[in-house]
C-alpha cells in the first residue's frame, strides 16, 4: 500500500475476533484517483486476506468501491457522488438476457452487480473490535 500511496503505511492491527488467529486494520487515506484499483492489484494476491476499499469520487472523476474475499475474488463497482454503486447499461442488459433464457433469476444478477455476496460474507468480519484504532493517513495531490 506504501508502494501505492508514495508515504510508508504501517497499519496497526488487532485480533480480528471473527475468525481465530486472524487480525485486522483499518485505516483512511489520500491519494491521487485510480490508487484504490492499485492498492486492490497489490492486495488481491495475498491468499488468506479478505479487505475493502472505498475511493470517494472528486469533481473529474467517479469513485470507486472494491471488495475481495479468497472465496468470491475482486468485486468492482463505480460509485457515484453519494455512494451509490452505478451499473452500466450493458451489465444490466445482460442481466436481464440471462434472466429471460431460465439461467438465473434477475434477483440474483443484480444482487452480483451491487456486490450483494461480497457484502454477505465481509458483513462479519467489518466489525471492530471495542477500542480497535484507526490510523489516518494523508498525502497531498
Amino acid at each position: 500500500m506504501g508502494g501505492v500511496l508514495g508515504v510508508p503505511v504501517n497499519p496497526d492491527w488487532t485480533p480480528q475476533s471473527a475468525q481465530s488467529g486472524s487480525y485486522r486494520c483499518e485505516f483512511s487515506w489520500t491519494g491521487k484517483p485510480g490508487a484504490a484499483a492499485e492498492m486492490a492489484s497489490a492486495l488481491r494476491g495475498w491468499n488468506h486476506l479478505r479487505f475493502e476499499i472505498t475511493e470517494e469520487p472528486t469533481s473529474a472523476t467517479e469513485g470507486a468501491r472494491f471488495s475481495y474475499t479468497p472465496d468470491l475474488g475482486v468485486f468492482h463497482a463505480v460509485t457515484g457522488l453519494h455512494g451509490d454503486i452505478m451499473i452500466p447499461e450493458d451489465r444490466l442488459k445482460a442481466a436481464v438476457v440471462r434472466s429471460a433464457l431460465g439461467e438465473v433469476t434477475l434477483e440474483n444478477e443484480i444482487d452480483k452487480l451491487l456486490g450483494k455476496p461480497w457484502d454477505d460474507e465481509l458483513e462479519t468480519f467489518r466489525h471492530a473490535g471495542e477500542g480497535a484504532p484507526v490510523r489516518w493517513l494523508h498525502q497531498v495531490v
